[in-house]
């Protein structure tokens, strides 16, 4: 249980198969009610919120309590990431005051600034390229649901986005069956699915359609996402245009055994990429997966912080409790 100890974890890709199995079956455990002790006793994480958010900080504060440490929420009106302080010397006042960094930020060039230029660790809780504990949640999600996650049929249904970018890349490495399915114009980026193949050693499983119904046929996980993220308000209804042949609805749905399971990263614009009548229906499994969110980082963090297995990253303790400034160098 040390592998990631000291770690930051600022793209699904930088994890093993082994790693990220080590993450659900940690949060499997507590959810189960296994005590996971207080591995964040006395210590603070600063926690950026550079975009809106509900279920992320929430269950990132919730989290941070359970294991004994203290969260301190920063809000872009406070902290204006590269108006008021450049990125990195944030990051530097930061890590002379806390212990780790949760940043949810608009731009994943400043996440990997601010992981460069802090001693402790740094977790992406979501930028523009990708949105790793959200997957790190559905993965856990799926395997309640089927049992394994090696050869689960998934089908994505949507744009090819940050959470569809952590999607691939988990994907690959942990040998899902994964399809994604999007208009043209809105595939994954090339440079996603080369660095997928990467991790396969070749050439990765993943595969993209520009038809619901060949991605759907056999799925056992139907997956959707809002069409329009945030920056992209502009866009609004090109996209709704472009992607409205592919709105998970009841007729959707019957193009799948019945016995797939719908899951969405929430929030959802209802009526839209996802009606109500399968989003509150019998199939969809949404909500579990938006509850498994606390899980999966209560035990990515509680690994993290694992001080029985420091790497001497910033996790040393003094006295009082904390990692004295200027030590432990990155």
């Amino acid at each position: 249980m040390a592998s990631l100890a000291g770690r930051d974890l600022i793209s699904i890709a930088d994890l093993t198969a082994a790693e990220i199995s080590e993450v659900l079956d940690v949060a499997t455990a507590l959810k189960a009610g296994v005590d996971p002790g207080r591995p964040l006793a006395g210590r603070n994480l600063a926690m950026i919120f550079q975009r809106p958010s509900n279920r992320t900080r929430v269950s990132f504060e919730v989290a941070i309590r359970h294991l004994g440490g203290h969260p301190i929420p920063l809000f872009n009106s406070e902290i204006q990431i590269g108006e008021r302080e450049s990125t990195a010397d944030i990051s530097r006042i930061l890590d002379r005051y806390v212990d780790g960094i949760v940043a949810r930020l608009s731009s994943h060039r400043d996440l990997v600034t601010l992981a460069r230029a802090a001693r402790g660790p740094v977790v992406n809780a979501m930028t523009d390229r990708e949105h790793p504990c959200q997957v790190l949640a559905d993965c856990l999600t799926i395997r309640e649901l089927l049992g394994h996650l090696a050869g689960a049929r998934v089908c994505y249904v949507g744009d090819g986005n940050n959470v569809c970018t952590s999607w691939i890349y988990a994907a690959t490495l942990l040998g899902i069956d994964l399809r994604v399915v999007g208009p043209a114009g809105y595939e994954p980026h090339p440079a996603v699915l080369e660095r997928a193949d990467s991790l396969a050693g070749g050439r990765s499983p993943v595969r993209h359609s520009h038809e619901a119904a060949e991605g759907l046929a056999d799925a056992e996980i139907i997956y959707t996402d809002v069409w329009t993220s945030m920056g992209q308000e502009a866009e609004q209804q090109q996209r709704r245009d472009d992607f409205a042949h592919l709105q998970v609805n009841e007729s959707l749905l019957r193009l799948a055994p019945p016995t797939a399971r719908v899951m969405h990263c929430l929030p959802a614009h209802r009526g839209e990429e996802i009606t109500d009548a399968v989003l509150d229906g019998p199939q969809s499994v949404v909500f579990d997966q938006a509850e498994n969110r606390l899980w999966a980082q209560e035990a990515l963090l509680s690994l993290i912080f694992d001080a029985k297995a420091s790497d001497g990253r910033g996790l040393e303790r003094t006295a009082a409790g904390r990692s004295p400034a200027g030590t432990a160098p990155r």
